[in-house]
């Protein structure tokens, strides 16, 4: 894989300067014959081999950012995959984030009341598209010279028309910490008003000056957020008017049912503060009392959902693990037959394509190769190389081994084929996990010859099938003489199924 440098050309775009180097990625000035807007390339950091959410998150930001339009987000003009140099180029917004605004204390009411109403447009044409940003703070807002507020970054977001990839790989709540929704803490996806609270948050630092929750680091903390309110703005600036304070704290509240449903809702009420009915909330003069977080934190200890988030369209879920080592060789054409086979009877099925890094055998410890390359990206790599034969053809050009089913190959929409590349030391674990967490109602996988390791220790497909909750379909190489296709499928899996 490439690694990002000045004078480096790919697809056309010439790297320039390096513009900025974050935690996750880099951001280089970009040049490209056909275009004469500014650019900028950006381009994951990879490096010790422990970037699975990285990964995953750039692979989230080219499948929705080509999506969204309009002034609110910037304009992307190409994108690459893992194979070469991963990247995404989009349009450069001149200027700087807001988070150097922040970072200078309170704001003056009026201009506070002037960014906040332009953030939550920009919020409101996101989620019009069908969008959840999930990560809202300031470095992640910038301003068009014409007044528009620009969303950028993102990793984390959510589109109600593809697959999570996070959620469905990682089980840990995902956003910046000072700013993240209680539904996020309980990794609830998807639902747009985890945006409106983390505008809520930023208002209140507006307002402020301080970060209401803090900037929490662990866990535990961050748990705090379903039972701890805020210290009212007005304890800390008395000088702030109630309905604002009514704003920040309804936008602010942990059932998303009593916050703002919609971001034009909050915008409204920014633009028109005679208009905000006050509650208790907007006068509220001091913190809660110990008595009342105690009731609180008792009346959540069992709650573990909030939110609402986009239901998965009701189509089947065909799970097909995929072995990429030399000993799974002998599969995969037999395995790609019967992902063809099962799509003729359900062609709208999502195929979810997973390969799992056994850590314990290969004795990982930094996720690299000799090479120094990452180890998770090679095997994503290799993933997408052999559903090229589910996109076009494959095999021998025709569909399926001359002829097959359907002659020219499938030609599937990346909302209908994913991957992942699962890490866990017992590989079908992995799958079984996998399996759970997006809902599979089919496993298709191969099993490998008979072996005496096999025979005395089991197989990953016999596993598999005794523990899973979905039917499972397990290949077999066909023995000399017999048909080509051989298969035995599960609806109740029992240990005695074949592996």
């Amino acid at each position: 894989m490439l690694r990002p440098e000045k004078g480096l050309t790919i697809d056309g775009f010439t790297l320039g300067d390096p513009l900025h180097e974050g935690g996750f990625a880099t951001i280089w000035a970009v040049t490209h014959p056909l275009y004469r807007t500014p650019m900028i390339l950006k381009a994951p950091k990879i490096l010790d081999g422990d970037d699975g959410p990285t990964i995953v998150g750039f692979e989230i930001e080219q499948m929705i950012m080509p999506r969204l339009t309009g002034p609110h987000v910037p304009r992307i003009m190409g994108q690459g995959g893992f194979d070469s140099l991963p990247y995404i180029v989009q349009e450069a917004i001149p200027g700087h984030s807001l988070q150097s605004r922040f970072d200078m204390g309170p704001w003056a009411l009026s201009d506070l009341l002037e960014t906040a109403a332009r953030v939550a447009e920009a919020l409101a044409a996101l989620h019009a598209q069908g969008a959840a940003h999930l990560d809202i703070k300031p470095a992640n807002i910038l301003t068009r010279e014409t007044g528009e507020m620009v969303l950028i970054d993102f990793g984390l977001a959510r589109h109600r028309d593809l697959p999570d990839l996070l959620e469905e790989e990682f089980r840990i709540p995902m956003g910046t910490y000072p700013y993240i929704a209680p539904e996020q803490v309980l990794q609830t996806r998807g639902d747009p008003r985890s945006d409106i609270f983390a505008l809520g948050a930023l208002l209140y630092e507006m307002a402020t000056g301080r970060a209401p929750f803090g900037m929490p680091s662990k866990m535990k903390q961050l748990k705090k957020r379903l039972w701890l309110d805020p210290v009212p703005p007005r304890f800390l600036r008395p000088d702030l008017p109630e309905w604002l304070q009514e704003i920040i704290l309804r936008a602010l509240e942990v059932d998303p049912e009593r916050r703002y449903q919609t971001a034009a809702q909050l915008r409204f009420d920014l633009q028109h503060p005679g208009q905000v009915v006050l509650t208790a909330r907007g006068r509220k003069l001091k913190p809660d009392g110990w008595v009342t977080l105690w009731k609180r934190r008792r009346r959540m200890r069992g709650v573990t959902r909030l939110g609402a988030t986009w239901a998965r369209a009701d189509v089947p879920i065909l799970l097909v693990a995929v072995d990429l080592s030399p000993e799974g060789e002998a599969l995969h054409d037999l395995l790609i037959t019967w992902v063809r086979r099962m799509l003729t009877h359900q062609p709208d099925a999502r195929v979810a394509l997973v390969n799992v890094i056994r850590t314990a055998i290969l004795g990982l410890d930094s996720g690299t190769d000799a090479a120094g390359q990452s180890i998770h990206v090679s095997r994503l790599v290799a993933l997408k190389h052999w559903a090229a034969d589910l996109k076009g053809g494959g095999l021998d050009g025709a569909g399926m081994n001359g002829g097959g089913l359907n002659g020219g190959g499938l030609d599937l929409p990346e909302a209908q084929l994913t991957f992942q590349v699962l890490e866990n030391s017992d590989a079908a674990q992995a799958i079984l996990d996998h399996a759970a967490q997006v809902g599979a109602d089919h496993i298709l996988m191969g099993a490998r010859g008979h072996s005496t390791a096999r025979r005395y220790l089991g197989s990953v497909s016999a596993k598999v099938v005794a523990e899973a909750a979905a039917s499972v379909t397990v290949i077999r190489a066909p023995s000399p003489g017999a048909p080509s296709l051989s298969a035995q499928t599960t609806g109740a899996p029992s240990p005695g199924a074949p592996g």
